[in-house]
């Protein structure tokens, strides 16, 4: 009987690797995982009853609707300032629209960044009063002013080939089609929290994709760490010298890199097919460092997510960039004495 084919990639030479890259394709892909059923909290999420109680302050002061107006709406987000986030949510916008209509329907200068700021500090610290007077004053009346304009007004008539972005069910006749909404008996916060959420909720996995990708670098990290190994982790955009674009982290240090490791997370494949063409560029300049006569660093990645997993040329390109060394979180605890990282491992 023939010698038992070893089952992962980083097991075999690269002669190995290259004479049967599909046999290892297929062994990467069934070890990955996709993270997106899971998503972290992080801080700004917000819950469904905290967003129900900015609601139900919205539909208070305006009476259920009915009387809705620019200082009705400022009473309901000076009692609970969730109700801002629940009128943005009513609009459908994100806070950088709502800031550039707000800005064109009334004149007043609305920062971009400002909204965000605003919206955020609601979404964290949902209790905490926000300020009615000064700049911030200014910018939340125009903002609530252009909000109830645009929703008192519905959705104009457009040409067949578009759509109004508040032609919805609830927004589409003006604040009487809201009314009649909030009185059907549907759980109209229910649909409106949903709506928040997005997509649904893409809207929250957006502003946690940082955080979801630091589970990855966190395994790592604890591998590392377990076995005693000296790295450097690098920031966001941070400049290493000898790098045009500075790898996740290096074994030792960046001044004698011996191993450079990539973290890399995505559910979606074409942004993998981008991650996977940065990871052939560190390839390219240890190539290059090697022609120069310095000293060749490893390269390998650590992948997680299902984009990785749908096309097998992308899977092959990194295979061939990283000799094979490529792991999952399935596989990650073998990451040490599967390269060169075995070398710096003191316990």
């Amino acid at each position: 009987m023939g010698r038992k084919r070893a089952r992962f990639p980083f097991e075999v030479s690269f002669r190995e690797l290259r004479a049967h890259v599909d046999l290892y394709v297929d062994s990467v892909f069934s070890c990955l995982e996709s993270e997106f059923l899971v998503l972290p909290r992080g801080p700004g999420f917000v819950d469904y009853p905290t967003f129900e109680a900015g609601y139900e302050a919205l539909k208070r002061a305006t009476r259920g609707f009915s009387d809705v107006s620019t200082e009705s709406a400022l009473q309901a987000i000076l009692a609970r300032p969730m109700a801002f986030v629940v009128l943005r949510t009513m609009l459908g916008f994100t806070p950088p629209e709502w800031a550039y209509v707000a800005t064109q329907r009334t004149g007043v200068t609305v920062g971009q960044g400002a909204v965000r700021a605003l919206d955020r500090k609601v979404r964290v610290d949902p209790e905490a009063r926000i300020m009615q007077r000064g700049l911030t004053g200014k910018r939340i009346r125009a903002l609530v002013q252009a909000a109830v304009g645009l929703l008192g007004e519905g959705a104009p008539a457009v040409e067949e080939s578009k759509i109004h972005r508040l032609d919805k069910a609830d927004t589409r006749g003006g604040w009487e089609t809201t009314r009649q909404v909030s009185e059907m008996g549907m759980p109209y916060a229910m649909v409106l929290y949903e709506r928040f959420l997005g997509r649904p909720f893409a809207a929250h996995r957006d502003s946690v994709s940082e955080l979801v990708g630091d589970s990855l670098e966190t395994a790592i990290e604890e591998v590392l760490h377990r076995c005693g190994v000296s790295f450097r982790k690098t920031k966001r955009a941070e400049r290493v010298e000898g790098f045009d674009q500075a790898p996740d982290f290096i074994v030792p240090s960046e001044f004698n890199p011996q191993v450079v490791i990539e973290a890399k997370l995505t559910e979606d494949d074409g942004t993998a097919r981008d991650k996977v063409a940065r990871i052939q560029r560190l390839d390219t300049l240890r190539r290059e460092g090697q022609r120069a006569r310095k000293p060749k660093y490893q390269l390998a990645a650590c992948i997680a997510g299902r984009g990785f997993g749908v096309r097998r040329e992308d899977m092959r390109r990194l295979l061939f960039a990283t000799d094979g060394k490529v792991f999952t979180l399935k596989t990650l605890d073998r990451l040490v004495e599967s390269t060169r990282v075995k070398e710096f491992r003191t316990r």
